[in-house]
């Protein structure tokens, strides 16, 4: 189910609230105790890992479907560290950017916006280069060797979401493997699937692309 770009009705601000909670749930990657020894690290989660952070710069176009089908399209820019818009299509009024601080949501046509550090977020799982990702992370069996799922959650805390990574070998991405696809889940289980085509890599991002005008008035942000 594929929501008309020329309407504005609940339902697609509601996708995409949930989009921004599901990326935004409290996933924490803190260190695990000093006295717990460290666990061997698989080494497609190495490649992983290593993939995303040679990123520098990633344009795309994106889909983002949620647990009932419906969908929502557009542009996708990230900037290692930390920076990523999510420019919806024509005749949605609402952005999700990242300053490399906080994750926020602006809607435009009701004039509000919602912040949540990008530390906390799942999406610190490729922006932020300080992230121990690798350290709660799982490979998911997928049969193919081109292919690495890869899950990132904390196991002491389940109640805080996850990230399930997708990315297909590449031999003229960074790191040899392309970022193909994402699926988040929140605390309430609700899941929002982003994909990915036509990736570049290295491109020149304009310098503003990652602020936004606050609808609330002058002097806010």
């Amino acid at each position: 189910m594929k929501l008309s770009p020329t309407r504005r009705p609940s339902a697609i601000r509601t996708l995409v609230a949930a989009t921004l909670c599901a990326l935004a749930a409290p996933v924490v990657y803190a260190a695990a105790p000093p006295a717990a020894p460290a666990p061997a690290i698989n080494p497609q989660v190495e490649q992983a890992v290593g993939a995303l952070r040679a990123i520098t710069t990633l344009q795309a176009d994106f889909i983002q479907t949620d647990r009932n089908g419906q969908r929502l399209t557009g542009v996708l820019s990230m900037q290692r560290p930390g920076k990523i818009r999510f420019q919806y299509q024509p005749g949605i009024p609402l952005l999700i950017v990242s300053d490399g601080a906080a994750l926020t949501l602006i809607d435009y046509e009701v004039r509000q916006v919602q912040r949540w550090p990008i530390r906390n977020s799942p999406l610190g799982a490729l922006l932020d280069p300080n992230k121990d990702v690798a350290r709660f992370a799982t490979i998911n069996p997928t049969g193919h060797a081109d292919v690495i799922s890869i899950d990132v959650r904390d196991p002491r805390h389940p109640e805080y979401g996850s990230i399930t990574m997708i990315m297909l070998r590449k031999p003229s991405a960074p790191g040899g493997w392309e970022l193909n696809s994402w699926v988040a889940l929140d605390s309430q289980n609700r899941r929002t699937t982003v994909r990915l085509t036509n990736q570049r890599y290295g491109v020149a991002l304009p310098s503003n692309i990652f602020r936004w005008n606050d609808p609330r008035g002058a002097g806010r942000k």
